[in-house]
């Protein structure tokens, strides 16, 4: 397969979606909003991204499987002919309140491993692009992850999961253990991007719990390309499912993992005081004296809690 040649096809139909983006932005009114959980909205641009891309995919590889995030599809994990991973709009929240932050997400996975990808930012007309074995580009000129060695000097992006007014582990605690060891931290809402800005060096590190394939495929493939470290918590390259994963120039990496390997440890506590706040049996607040002997200053996340 020519990944350059795909690569092109992919480009094209990214600008092209993106297209569709630009043209119904802004939108500030949420009555074009529907919401597929409590905080995971959809809007009518992203059905319409997603059903010209996939029109568009099929046309120019009508053996190629394809799973959407609105839309579907095949398992990613099967084998079988190559399969493209697509989020049509990252960043429904942004796009939906006006925010002007939004990725547009092609991958194409070859026996489960990413070969081409492409980050398409409609609203600042960057295109991210990058093969396997080929590089990673920013408009078509090379880039390379940052130079950043230490962690005290990284500058670092997050996210947080749809299920964080429920979940038990919802990525406060880790928010707060990097924010004090780094530069600091943004929570941009748009996770393909955040990973496109750690392959070309705006960001240092990255890292965010229960995404999607869809989500980051590209961008790891971006990273990866870029000279940077795309792993799951404990440092293994299967990171593609988007539960755990931690993305980075590689300098910080090593001094990154290991904070994810103790928060890991301190889940159990975690799980079982959350469960006694639920069943009302004590005060959120009371959760600091729990929570005040761990590294992460989980005291914080106790007055959070109440808050959603």
């Amino acid at each position: 397969m020519d990944y350059e040649a795909v690569l092109q096809t992919a480009i094209s139909i990214a600008h092209e979606a993106g297209a569709v983006v630009r043209e119904a932005f802004p939108r500030t009114a949420l009555d074009h909003v529907s919401f597929k959980g409590t905080v995971d909205p959809a809007t009518e641009t992203d059905t319409a991204a997603e059903e010209l891309i996939v029109s568009r995919l099929r046309a120019a590889f009508p053996h190629h499987r394809i799973l959407a995030e609105e839309g579907g599809g095949d398992d990613w994990r099967a084998s079988g002919p190559p399969i493209w991973l697509i989020d049509p709009l990252d960043g429904t929240n942004n796009f939906a309140h006006g925010f002007p932050h939004v990725g547009i997400s092609l991958a194409l996975l070859v026996e489960g491993r990413p070969v081409v990808g492409v980050a398409y930012d409609p609203l600042r007309d960057e295109t991210f692009a990058a093969t396997a074995g080929g590089g990673a580009a920013l408009n078509d000129r090379p880039i390379r992850v940052s130079t950043v060695e230490w962690l005290g000097r990284a500058f670092l992006a997050t996210g947080f999961p749809y299920d964080r007014r429920t979940a038990p582990d919802n990525n406060i605690a880790r928010l707060d253990h990097f924010v004090r060891r780094s530069l600091g931290a943004r929570r941009a809402g748009a996770a393909v991007l955040d990973l496109a800005y750690v392959a070309c060096g705006r960001f240092d590190g990255f890292w965010e719990i229960r995404l999607k394939p869809w989500d980051v495929a590209a961008g790891i493939l971006l990273v990866r390309e870029a000279g940077g470290r795309a792993t799951d918590f404990a440092g293994g390259l299967d990171c593609l499912s988007g539960e755990q994963i931690v993305a980075s120039n590689g300098h910080i990496h090593a001094e990154m993992l290991p904070s994810f390997a103790t928060f890991t440890r301190l889940k159990p506590l975690f799980r079982s005081s959350c469960d006694v706040f639920e069943t009302g049996a004590i005060h959120p607040f009371d959760l600091r004296s729990v929570y005040q002997a761990t590294p992460f200053s989980l005291a914080q996340t106790a007055n959070l809690w109440q808050n959603g």
